[in-house]
Order: structure tokens, then sequence, then C-alpha cells
């Protein structure tokens, strides 16, 4: 088939590679515009622009799809399908018509759980069992389209990072399955129950508060790894906490207590074991590895 890829970040890119290999032609890569990024703030391609170049392919960054020449240039492609993981920018009405089997998503839950921007991560911090991949014919309302076909995974000790990369290669796989037979996969509407939203994640919810259960900080420490960072301060600096296990607090300290000399801190119910860390401007590291350079006392209040 004639194909429009339209994606941005690294969830995008199995998507293109797996329509490459499949032997689809991939006429052009839509993406949202390079953008400042790193100590010089210099302006950097997304990941999906980067592979486009690499495999030959025209991209195009246009900043809207609203004005009538952007969606003539779109239309003027004359492509069988456009197949959209993680875009970022809302299509209009002209845009969804234009390729003869319209717009095809490729999103990372299991519809209608998780609409909207920020699946994995809420997912992961709602304490979800599984998740999954959903390829699903767009229209104008938020991830509400036909269903056309799926695939699920346990979630587990998966991080976002983690859990973002297998759902990435899923839905490779899944696309193309699809589109090798799209008579085969009837639409099925979404159920009108069940339906969550996933709003983005702001980084000043990332802040841990210690008076939650464990559990719930536990999952959402996991849910903000490895982006953008559950956080909390230590002697007066930032600290993103990447990993940690729950364990019994028998009573002794209180919430944000470092109870131990292994940055064990107290919740409002039970405790968690910080295990992975990254100062500002430092690597990640082993909480083994930070506490050598960074002693942070039994008795410190974290924040």
């Amino acid at each position: 088939m004639r194909v429009i890829m339209m994606g941005s970040p690294e969830f995008a890119v199995p998507t293109l590679d797996a329509l490459v290999e499949a032997g689809h032609e991939v006429i052009a890569a839509y993406s949202q515009p390079p953008r400042p990024a790193g100590r010089g703030k210099k302006l950097q391609p997304t990941p999906i622009e980067k592979r486009a170049r690499e495999l030959g392919i025209e991209v195009r960054t246009p900043k809207s799809l609203k004005d009538t020449t952007a969606q003539q240039d779109f239309a003027a492609l004359d492509a069988d399908v456009a197949v959209v993981a993680a875009y970022g920018l809302i299509l209009p009405q002209a845009i969804l018509d234009a390729p003869r089997l319209g717009c095809i998503n490729v999103h990372a839950s299991l519809l209608p759980r998780w609409r909207g921007a920020a699946p994995v991560h809420r997912a992961i911090m709602a304490g979800d069992k599984e998740t999954g991949v959903t390829i699903m014919q767009m229209e104008a309302g938020l991830d509400t389209g036909p269903m056309l076909l799926e695939g699920s995974t346990p979630i587990g000790d998966k991080n976002t990072g983690e859990l973002t990369e297998e759902l990435a290669d899923m839905g490779g796989r899944l696309i193309v399955e699809y589109l090798s037979d799209p008579e085969a996969h009837t639409p099925r509407e979404q159920a009108e129950s069940g339906v969550t939203y996933a709003h983005k994640i702001d980084k000043e919810e990332a802040r841990i508060d210690w008076y939650r259960d464990a559990r719930e900080l536990q999952r959402h420490i996991q849910g903000l790894a490895p982006w953008p960072g559950a956080w909390t301060t230590a002697k007066g600096e930032r600290l993103k906490i990447l990993a940690a296990e729950c364990c019994k607090n028998k009573g002794a300290g209180q919430a944000g207590e470092v109870l131990d000399d292994q940055l064990t801190v107290g919740c409002g119910i039970d405790a968690l074991r910080i295990t992975r860390v990254q100062r500002a401007g430092k690597a990640a590291c082993s909480t083994e590895d930070l506490l050598r350079g960074f002693a942070i006392e039994p008795g410190t209040i974290l924040s």
C-alpha cells in the first residue's frame, strides 16, 4: 500500500520500520517540528524524523494541519492509508478523510480504557494488571473510533520505559497484520462503559507525597520511570526515584523519614526501600552507589 506515516516519539519508530519491512511504500512521514533540547538548546528532530531520513523517506513537519494548504498537500499524496502513532497533532476531518482507508491509529492501551495522551503511565500508576495496543479507525473524537485489532500483555513490574518499548514492538506487528488484509478485520464500536482518560503527566504531579500508601507510591514511581521521574528532595537537593520496593514499617518513624542506612523511607502506610535514583545532572545509579558519595542519614526527612 501507499502509506503516510504520522508519528513523533520513539514509540512510533517500530511501526515505521515494520511498515517498510513488510514492503509497503511509505510515501511520506509526518512528525512534530524539531524542538530545542540539550544544554545548547539546539533544534533536535524527533525520532521518527531521524529514522525516516535514514530510510530515505520524505519528511514533513507542519506546525498545524488546520490550514487549507497543508490539507491539500496531504491529500495530493494520494495515499491508501495513513498510520498514526503518537503523532501529537489534532487531525482535522479533511485529513482523516483523505486516504482511501482513512487514518489508522496505533494506540498504547486496551480501549476504551486510557484514551488520551499518557496511557502507559496511567495504566501502571492505576495498578492495572494488563494493558496492550489497540489498532483503531480514527474519527474526530479523542480515541473514540472503532477498534480493528488488539493485543495485550501483563504489566507486572515493568516501568513505563520498558512497557512502552514492548508495546511499540507490538504495535508494529499489529499494524502490519491489519494492513495485510483490512477486510478481514471487522470494526467494533468501543464499549460505552469502562471509559477512562489518560491525562498528560504534569511535572509537579511527579513529586512524591510520602503520606500515601507505600504500594500506591511504588506504582507512582514505576509509572513515572524513566520520564519524567518521580521525585523528592533530600538535604535541599532534588532526587529522582526510579525504582523502589515495598516493605513493612513496624511503626518506627514518620512519613518521609529515612529509617535505615539502605534508604528505606516511611510512608503513610508501610515503607519504601529506594533501589535506584538519579541526582540532578548525574547518571542514574543504584542506591548503594548514591550513598557512597551522598550520605543520607537515618532520621533525614524527605519532602
